[in-house]
């Protein structure tokens, strides 16, 4: 089997079979598996020389792709459904190639971010900075005042009361933090002393107790839930166990890492919706799915532009473009009146979204599964 790739001296000559499968090649082409027949040496220069014909050129899948998928709502859609299907990118691959450049963008710029400042005394934390502002103030205003002048009795003593009445302030700022921390410890015990108690009422098996239990508490430490399920309850403790910020940089973890997954799988919920919202127009679920993909792809296009657009301007003109972009591609892939369209619209909108949601709450109690991983 000759599988060698031609030399510089006989690149412009096609072989006689082609390297992939063998088979007897008539052209630049070969017919069995759609390979090039005639390859190069791999190379920087190949490389570039690929990108640029192939993406970048104005001819190119990449623009022809773009432009409609921004600028004429379903008609890619529409030219893939005729059979149109080479000169443009495949589907599944813009979808995924734009979900993970918005998803990347995301994490970057810090579009979404819990917070994971420890702010449950923010006044003492502000008290605590304007004290330090007002030493240094203090500190300025004497050396100001030694170059002018020296000082006399009155303002020594007034400095004086000044600096003692400042450390007075920063004794009673540490005080309300160090009593806030034993707060919070005596809170945490409180806490723990409840649920020992719950777990002491349920083991007597009495009526009231198993009443008192019923209270949602599924995640609490001692739940059926729980039990049931040991390895979910040994990550559940260690989160519980987390101070506030790392609880917050968790769940922000886990929406990076499983969203795009969450949101993915949700396409064919989308296509279900459709198919749906459309019986009787003859369209099949796999086209539906080609809509969803297109129309989702686009969504993280504008959702990237977004977030790197800092103008408000610009982003109230992508808002309202994401908004309208739905309904216009819906009446042209679908048809119909507009009112029907508008009708058919915010139902999918309202179902879509709350999967959305759902999918991105999951994805976020899905961060809790790596706590105590490393």
């Amino acid at each position: 089997m000759s599988t060698a790739v031609n030399l510089e001296h006989d690149a412009h000559a096609a072989p006689a079979n082609c390297p992939n499968c063998e088979a007897v090649v008539s052209g630049h082409f070969c017919s069995n598996c759609g390979q090039e027949a005639i390859l190069h040496h791999a190379s920087t220069r190949e490389f570039l020389h690929e990108f640029v014909g192939h993406y970048v050129a104005l001819e190119g899948k990449l623009w022809g792709t773009v432009m409609r998928l921004l600028f004429r709502p379903g008609a890619l859609t529409l030219e893939y459904i005729r059979g149109r299907r080479v000169r443009f990118v495949q589907p599944l691959r813009l979808y995924l190639t734009l979900s993970l450049l918005f998803f990347a963008i995301m994490k970057f710029s810090g579009g979404f971010s819990l917070n994971t400042q420890d702010n449950d005394k923010p006044e003492t934390a502000v008290a605590s900075s304007a004290a330090d502002i007002a030493r240094n103030a203090a500190k300025v205003q004497e050396k100001a005042s030694e170059k002018i002048k020296p000082l006399t009795p009155e303002e020594v003593r007034g400095k004086t009361a000044a600096e003692a009445a400042i450390d007075d302030m920063q004794k009673d700022f540490k005080l309300e933090e160090s009593s806030a921390a034993i707060s919070e410890a005596e809170r945490k015990t409180k806490r723990n002393e409840k649920r020992k108690e719950k777990a002491g009422e349920k083991a007597d098996g009495t009526e009231d107790g198993d009443k008192n239990n019923f209270d949602l508490n599924v995640m609490g430490k001692d739940s059926d839930f729980l039990n049931r399920w040991p390895a979910l309850k040994h990550k559940w403790q260690a989160f519980e166990d987390l101070p506030g910020s790392e609880k917050g940089k968790v769940f922000t973890e886990g929406f990076y890492h499983y969203a795009p997954y969450a949101i993915f799988c949700l396409m064919p919920v989308f296509a279900l919706f459709l198919k749906v919202l459309y019986l009787g127009s003859g369209k099949r679920f796999g086209e539906h799915l080609l809509f969803a993909l297109h129309t989702n792809a686009f969504a993280f296009f504008i959702y990237s532009v977004i977030l790197l657009v800092p103008s408000a301007f610009a982003g109230f003109v992508l808002w309202c473009w994401l908004l309208g972009y739905l309904p216009w591609a819906m009446r042209r892939v679908y048809g119909g009146s507009r009112w029907g369209v508008f009708f058919r619209w915010g139902t999918l909108m309202t179902f879509y979204s709350m999967a959305v949601g759902l999918a991105i709450l999951l994805s976020m109690l899905g961060g809790i599964m790596s706590v105590g991983a490393h």
